[in-house]
């Protein structure tokens, strides 16, 4: 099983930057994906980034430009750098692992952390 503890989160004005951090401990070794999802309130979770083993990412049009989801692979670490951030980007963010044991695919939520964004 994969553990994720996210952190980051906070207060910013309209147009301020916050980086989101998911550190992830347990089977690390078997992660084949890890990503960013967001939810506000009376919504539902979305995907707002992505990225694979390979280092392949996609992102939300709704961020595309705004938002960079990187990797430290020596700190099993995911971070999503958000720039430019908006009043409708305020929700709290959910750090995901999905990761394989043999043809078998597991997923894994961290406890999510709140980003409010204030115009």
């Amino acid at each position: 099983q994969v553990q994720l503890v996210e952190s980051g989160g906070g207060l910013v004005q309209a147009g301020g930057s916050l980086r989101l951090s998911c550190a992830a401990s347990g089977r690390v070794s078997s992660i084949s994906r890890m990503a960013w999802y967001r939810q506000a309130p009376g919504e539902q979770r979305d995907l707002v980034a992505a990225i694979s083993k390979g280092g392949d990412t996609n992102y939300a049009d709704s961020v595309k430009g705004r938002f960079t989801i990187s990797r430290d692979g020596a700190k099993n670490t995911v971070y999503l750098q958000m720039n430019g951030l908006k009043p409708e980007d305020t929700a709290v963010y959910y750090c995901h692992a999905r990761d394989r044991v043999g043809l078998v695919d597991f997923g894994s939520w961290g406890q999510g952390t709140q980003v409010t964004v204030s115009s």
